[in-house]
C-alpha cells in the first residue's frame, strides 16, 4: 500500500480478535475505512467483513448475514435444508432464505428471499451459531419451493436419519401453504430408498400411474445365493429398474454392472436403466415400462 506521495506504508493490521472470522463493521471502530476496504477483506453483505481469498461457504454467508439481523428472524426453506445437508437439486435457488415470525415484516435486502411464517415451538432451532428451522419445519416449508419429487427425497433422507413420518407431518396441524404437498409427499415416503434419485424415479413412476415398485429389492437364485439389490423392482413380474449416475461410467463399476445385469437376465429379470435424461423427458421410458407390465 502506499500513500499520497508514493512511499510505502504498512497495512494496518487486524485484531486478532478478527483473524480468521466474520464481523461487523461495527464490531471493529478502530479500522478505518481504507482498511475495511482492504483486498484482504470480503465484504458478503452490507456492513461485514470477512478474511478473503477464498468463496465464503453457506455457514459463513449466514453467519455474516446474521451479524445485521434481529435475533428473531431464522434461516429456512432452502437454505436451512442446506445447512440440514439435505439432498437439494442442483441449480435451486441459491439466495439466503431468511424468514421472520408472524405479525413481522418479511426479511429483505440483496440476496435474501423474506419469508413470514407462523412457527411452533421446537420449529426453530440453533445449529453451529444460527438460528434455522428445525428439519422437521424444515420439510413442510420446502413444500412451496420444491417440486413433489424432490420433496420426497427430502423426506426419504429424514426417514434415514430416525425422523419419523408424524414429525414430519406435525407442522401440517397448524395449516398454511403446502399443506397439501406435503401429506402428498408423506404417502410416498420410504425409508428404503437410499438416494435422492432413487426416490426421484419412484415418484415419477407412481405418478405416472406405475404400480408401486419395492425400494432396494435383493434378488437372489434358485439356492438362495446373493445375485443383486435393484434400487425398484416389481417383483412378481421380474422388472428391475435402475438409476445410473456418474459413477456407472467408472470403467470397474461398468464390468460390474454388466456382470450383474447378464445374472439378472439369466434368471429371467427385464432390467431398465435410467439416466437423468429419462428423468428430464421420461415419455420413452414410460412407454418401455408399459410395454414390459403388459407383457
Amino acid at each position: 500500500m502506499r500513500d499520497a506521495g508514493g512511499m510505502s506504508r504498512r497495512r494496518q493490521a487486524l485484531p486478532e480478535r478478527l483473524h480468521e472470522r466474520i464481523f461487523s463493521v461495527a464490531d471493529a471502530p478502530e479500522l478505518s475505512r481504507a482498511r475495511l476496504r482492504g483486498a484482504d477483506l470480503a465484504a458478503p453483505f452490507y456492513g461485514v467483513r470477512l478474511p478473503s481469498g477464498r468463496p465464503p461457504t453457506l455457514l459463513e454467508r449466514c453467519r455474516a448475514r446474521a451479524t445485521r439481523l434481529p435475533s428473531s428472524v431464522f434461516f429456512s426453506h432452502l437454505t436451512a435444508a442446506r445447512l440440514h445437508g439435505l439432498p437439494i437439486p442442483h441449480g435451486a435457488d441459491d439466495r439466503l432464505h431468511i424468514s421472520a415470525r408472524a405479525g413481522s415484516q418479511a426479511p429483505r435486502g440483496k440476496g435474501v428471499t423474506g419469508h413470514v411464517l407462523t412457527v411452533a415451538d421446537g420449529d426453530v432451532i440453533v445449529s453451529a451459531g444460527v438460528s434455522l428451522t428445525s428439519a422437521a419445519r424444515t420439510f413442510h416449508d420446502l413444500a412451496t419451493v420444491l417440486p413433489l419429487s424432490a420433496l420426497v427425497a427430502v423426506g426419504d433422507e429424514l426417514l434415514r436419519r430416525g425422523i419419523t413420518k408424524d414429525q414430519l407431518l406435525s407442522s401440517v396441524r397448524a395449516g398454511g401453504r403446502g399443506c397439501r404437498l406435503v401429506c402428498r409427499a408423506a404417502e410416498l415416503l420410504d425409508e428404503a430408498s437410499e438416494s435422492p434419485k432413487e426416490s426421484e424415479l419412484r415418484v415419477v413412476l407412481i405418478e405416472a400411474g406405475f404400480p408401486r415398485l419395492a425400494c432396494n429389492h435383493v434378488v437372489r437364485d434358485e439356492y438362495g445365493r446373493f445375485v443383486a439389490r435393484v434400487d425398484l423392482a416389481h417383483p412378481e413380474r421380474r422388472i428391475a429398474v435402475e438409476y445410473e449416475g456418474d459413477h456407472h461410467r467408472d470403467k470397474r463399476q461398468w464390468r460390474q454392472d454388466l456382470k450383474r445385469r447378464r445374472r439378472l437376465e439369466a434368471l429371467g429379470w427385464r432390467y431398465f436403466s435410467v439416466t437423468q435424461a429419462d428423468l428430464d423427458d421420461p415419455a420413452d421410458l414410460f412407454d418401455d415400462l408399459r410395454t414390459a407390465f403388459a407383457g
